[in-house]
């Protein structure tokens, strides 16, 4: 649903964690991290930003310290660093928080192999949808489909694909099928959504994720966790899965990594 995504609010409600590192206290091996993991909340509901990670407190109390001084206290810490010194207070105190960001998340990188996830799940959605895309309009998950990618080897291993029979709106428009390429014989002779969810965590179990691998799941932007599996789960009547209350936001790390 590539075109669909690019013309979504970019207000939708998620919750932004740090980095895509387990919880400090959850047992066990730490694994892949990356900026721009994000975190459902419960209930098929989503909360607010919590930067969770240590060294995000260590950031703000530095930021702090940071717009208190003046000008030529900036740039002499600046010149310290070897850093660009001209440019009006809000350039500089930017230019040295930058600075001091990059300095405090390298020292955050892995160090070895077994730093990292076993396995990243990449998800996107297909969903139904209008041309015009009114607001009362209902968006039902009609594909899911997941790619396997090993981290250590970067190979992807294996796939998950399994269309899914809508309810509110059983009948796909032409704009949908001509976007999707999903036709309304594949949503006539598929599962409905809870069958199909059922399907998803029994493949993830028979690969041994979340038990002897450690992963995560991936996502391009926030909507596939935090508009379409909510809104799905709500209209099936079945409880938010587990797996998904937290994601990697691609798009975010991204323009994180990029600073665009």
């Amino acid at each position: 649903m590539a075109a669909q995504k690019e013309n979504r609010p970019q207000g939708a409600p998620n919750e932004a964690v740090a980095r895509a590192e387990r919880p400090a206290h959850t047992p066990g091996k730490q694994r892949c991290r990356l900026d721009g993991e994000e975190n459902n909340g419960q209930h098929c509901t989503s909360s607010s930003s919590d930067y969770s990670d240590p060294v995000y407190k260590e950031i703000a109390v530095t930021n702090g310290y940071i717009n208190r001084m003046s000008r030529d206290e900036l740039r002499a810490k600046l010149a310290e660093f070897k850093l660009e010194t001209r440019g009006v207070k809000d350039v500089l105190k930017k230019r040295l928080k930058n600075y001091y960001k990059k300095q405090k998340l390298m020292q955050k990188e892995p160090t070895n192999g077994d730093s990292y996830y076993d396995y990243i799940c990449v998800i996107d959605f297909e969903a139904t949808c209008e041309e015009d895309n009114q607001s009362e309009f209902t968006h039902e998950i009609i594909e899911f489909p997941i790619v396997l990618l090993n981290t250590h080897t970067l190979e992807i291993e294996d796939t998950f694909q399994q269309y899914v029979k809508p309810e509110i709106n059983p009948q796909l428009s032409n704009f949908c099928i001509n976007l999707t390429g999903i036709t309304q014989d594949h949503v006539d002779k598929a599962d409905a959504f809870p069958q199909v969810l059922q399907n998803v965590v029994e493949w993830m179990r028979q690969r041994d994720l979340g038990t002897k691998y450690s992963y995560t799941i991936l996502t391009d932007g926030s909507w596939d966790m935090s508009k379409f599996l909510n809104i799905q789960c709500r209209i099936s009547h079945i409880k938010y899965p587990s797996f998904a209350k937290k994601w990697i936001n691609i798009r975010k790390s991204y323009g994180n990594f990029y600073k665009v």
